[in-house]
């Protein structure tokens, strides 16, 4: 007899808990399980990839922060599936998909936290506080995740930790001098990488503050950032004020970020807090070298020196020294990316992730 499990998010962007949400989802066994995912505000390009693995989705077009008419519906899509247990995932989804649950008659619930959250303030620790009355196991996917969220009030009897899952990555479908040719560089200049939302967290400001002082060591050294928020423009303008619209390319929202990520040189994650970076996660995947701010969640990833390079949050001459190093050793460069490639690929295995959410499934499921 399978058990039905109803994965509950706030969109299916391609961002760090929703890639962990679909990977999940099409990894859990189906003889067990019997998948649904629920996306609250709207779909993305997740909910194809979902769709295409047979997986049911349900786009409820929620509007507001507070939204009685989509409320209304996830009750209603809940008592319709009478999933045997709610998956939530990060806060508005925490906040409706558990407050619903109850609403619906659900016994069963599990959430997730995925990010240590300076953002939040006291009325929104207070809504996870009470809504964990009635939640049997929170995911978080970092020790430090769970220790900021112990230290908020919730009970540690109640939290798990299950790390992020990263797949092997396959080939790249694209040639470096195809990447090249798109933004008409020589064949031989230094490609730096960075992938992340542009919103305060990812720190994005910084990162081209930074890539303007690298560029008067390496002038031929380019910036790649793929991704999209609400500071894009904002990061644009300020890029121009620096004069650099020369060395720095924003490449939007991407689905091919994979078949760019083995042409890059070096990696970028400024962040300026984590959980457990996917971005950190894919970069080391694809045998690249990694220089990250050292904050909870980068640490909990790359060694410094051996599988990456960790520098201060708030030193650009520092990250900048990490890079020219890197830069200028291309030996340097291949030792450290395959070390990081071999450390992630073992310890942070797909495989690894969706038997500690079985297990989970499996516990909750028998109380």
């Amino acid at each position: 007899m399978t058990q039905r499990i109803l994965h509950i998010i706030a969109t299916l962007d391609r961002a760090g808990a929703e890639k962990q949400l679909a990977l999940l989802a099409r990894r859990l066994p189906r003889d067990r399980f019997d998948i649904h995912v629920c996306a609250l505000t709207r779909g993305g390009p997740l909910r194809e990839e979902l769709t295409a693995a047979g997986i049911p989705v349900t786009v409820l077009n929620k509007r507001f922060k507070a939204d009685p008419v989509s409320f209304a519906r996830l009750v209603k899509l809940i008592r319709r599936l009478q999933p045997d247990l709610i998956h939530t995932w990060m806060f508005t989804a925490n906040a409706y998909g558990r407050a619903a649950g109850q609403y619906a008659g659900v016994s069963r619930m599990i959430a997730s936290e995925r990010c240590v959250d300076p953002w939040k303030s006291g009325w929104q620790f207070a809504i996870d506080r009470r809504l964990a009355r009635a939640t049997n196991r929170i995911v978080a996917n970092a020790p430090a995740v769970a220790d900021f969220y112990t230290q908020h009030g919730l009970a540690p009897s109640k939290l798990r930790v299950i790390a992020n899952g990263i797949e092997q990555p396959g080939p790249s479908r694209l040639l470096r001098g195809e990447l090249l040719s798109r933004f008409d560089l020589p064949v031989d200049v230094p490609l730096i990488g960075a992938v992340g939302r542009f919103w305060p967290q990812k720190r994005m400001k910084y990162l081209i503050w930074s890539a303007e002082l690298l560029h008067l060591l390496h002038p031929q050294a380019q910036l790649l950032i793929a991704g999209d928020g609400p500071q894009l423009a904002q990061a644009m303008r300020y890029c121009s004020l620096l004069d650099g619209d020369d060395y720095v390319h924003f490449l939007g929202q991407r689905n091919d970020v994979p078949d760019i990520l083995p042409h890059l040189d070096l990696f970028w994650h400024v962040s300026g807090y984590e959980g457990l970076p996917n971005a950190v996660m894919e970069a080391m995947a694809a045998a690249l070298p990694v220089v990250a701010t050292d904050v909870a969640g980068n640490r909990d990833l790359i060694e410094h020196g051996e599988t990456g390079m960790l520098v201060a949050s708030n030193d650009r001459r520092e990250l900048v020294r990490a890079s020219d190093r890197l830069i200028g050793n291309a030996a340097l460069r291949e030792k450290i990316g395959r070390a990081a490639q071999a450390q992630v690929l073992e310890t942070y295995a797909a495989e690894k992730m969706v038997c500690g959410y079985v297990k989970l499934y499996d516990e909750v499921l028998a109380e």
